[in-house]
């Protein structure tokens, strides 16, 4: 399984009851791949009851990855994906065996290639927002062969910004699906938001 998207949307905290109305609808809105954390409640029986609804071409994974035992367990429920926000090979490792993508987190100059050479397809550079896009940049001269994720901070007014310095994707929760569409559970304006978010991220077939 290829990682390929611009933005990933990350849950945190939603409930199992609302979940599926948030993943249908930002799916249709354009959103190409959704992480739900393992600290969410409920998150494993989430994802289990959601995989076979996800449609063709869209991702479901789950972030919050920080140790074996916890990566055993996403994939055990059927995650497509995993998320992590440390630097643990032995992560990466396992969810290679399975073939199940990783986009690892890390800092330093040091932690992201550690991870990319592990066998992380992408490295979440996280917190982004605690150095800003010129950061992305900098990481970029001399690791041009690795996709960067902006992950923390990310908002509509900067993600262009992350884009230009060389950012290969974001990550972001409510700058993408709206605080107030998801606390009060209105998924048509959560679509809104969603679509709107969407069409800051460059044209990939340009």
């Amino acid at each position: 399984m290829k990682l390929d998207v611009p933005v990933i949307g990350i849950l945190r905290g939603v409930d199992a009851a609302f979940f599926r109305g948030v993943m249908d609808a930002s799916f249709a809105s354009g959103l190409q791949a959704i992480e739900i954390t393992m600290n969410t409640e409920h998150a494993l029986k989430i994802v289990s009851e959601n995989r076979s609804a996800v449609p063709p071409g869209k991702l479901l994974g789950m972030g919050t990855v920080c140790s074996l035992e916890d990566a055993k367990k996403a994939v055990g429920s059927g995650a497509m994906f995993l998320v992590t926000p440390n630097t643990d090979t032995s992560v990466i490792e396992y969810a290679g065996s399975k073939s199940i993508p990783v986009i690892s987190g890390a800092l330093t100059p040091t932690e992201v290639y550690t991870a990319w050479s592990s066998g992380a397809e992408m490295v979440k550079v996280f917190p982004a927002g605690l150095f800003g896009p010129r950061y992305i940049r900098e990481l970029r001269g001399p690791y041009d062969r690795i996709s960067l994720v902006a992950v923390g901070g990310v908002s509509p007014d900067n993600i262009r910004e992350y884009f230009s310095a060389g950012a290969s994707a974001v990550g972001t929760s409510t700058a993408l699906f709206g605080r107030k569409a998801l606390m009060e559970r209105d998924l048509e304006g959560l679509a809104r938001n969603v679509k709107k978010f969407i069409a800051l991220c460059p044209d990939r077939d340009k």
